[in-house]
């Protein structure tokens, strides 16, 4: 990307407070855009990443809120108005990523994974859609995930909701475009990242069992800059695709 090629746009980035998200939040930021920090709970974290951002001479704030449910995703795009009037750029990236075997599976546990990434995209997706047509060229990365292409042990609720949201991409793709609209899924694999308890024990088990053409696991900062790309005025022409970016280790 060109420096400051997002300058006078607004991202939002949900689930931006550690890894991935946090990875994308500095590096919109870094290119010009404005920034709203979210997360369910990781309140400090969230002033951390708005200190690194404000630090650097960017602007941004962040909202802790749950995604999952309208009043949550609703109070956070109002939020994103209230703090920088408008909003261009939307990253569907909070996410939970729990193991269980679907045996023991409950439905509340199910929910809660669906809740969060698939209902959660469309909730904020829904709720921004008046801004996002306001701008000139807004913009939506739904963020994937390789095992829902590949395949994984314990992971049945994961793979559900971000193979769910493909189908999404591809419906708001048809649908946004005559706002101006792109629509994209980007699919990380096999990226080093923390991972809490509230991620289950270990790494997944396809972390193991594929390896990559380049020998390496990628960054969260790779991610961000191919999510930076897609938001940006390059990607304009492009819309409705899934984009893989996992060193070779799913070829689509």
């Amino acid at each position: 990307m060109c420096a400051l090629e997002l300058k006078g746009r607004v991202a939002l980035v949900t689930g931006s407070a550690k890894n991935i998200g946090r990875a994308i939040a500095l590096h919109l930021a870094k290119h010009g855009a404005h920034v709203m920090i979210n997360a369910k709970s990781a309140e400090r974290e969230c002033a951390e990443v708005v200190e690194l951002i404000k630090s650097s001479g960017g602007q941004a704030s962040f909202h802790v809120c749950d995604i999952s449910h309208p009043e949550g995703s609703q109070s956070l795009i109002h939020a994103t108005e209230e703090a920088f009037g408008r909003l261009d750029i939307l990253v569907n990236n909070a996410a939970i990523r729990r193991h269980s075997d679907f045996e023991s599976l409950s439905w509340l546990e199910w929910r809660e994974v669906l809740g969060t990434i698939l209902d959660g995209a469309y909730l904020c997706t829904h709720a921004a859609l008046a801004l996002l047509k306001a701008s000139s060229a807004g913009s939506i990365v739904n963020m994937g995930g390789m095992s829902a292409h590949t395949g994984s042990k314990d992971r049945a609720h994961v793979l559900a909701a971000k193979s769910g949201l493909i189908g999404l991409t591809r419906g708001l793709a048809h649908d946004l475009s005559v706002h101006g609209i792109t629509v994209n899924c980007l699919v990380p694999g096999l990226i080093d990242t923390e991972r809490g308890e509230s991620a289950g024990s270990g790494a997944p088990e396809h972390h193991s069992r594929n390896k990559t053409l380049l020998g390496r696991r990628g960054t969260p900062q790779e991610v961000a800059e191919m999510v930076g790309f897609l938001c940006g005025p390059k990607a304009r022409y492009m819309t409705g695709q899934t984009v893989h970016l996992n060193g070779g280790s799913f070829l689509s």
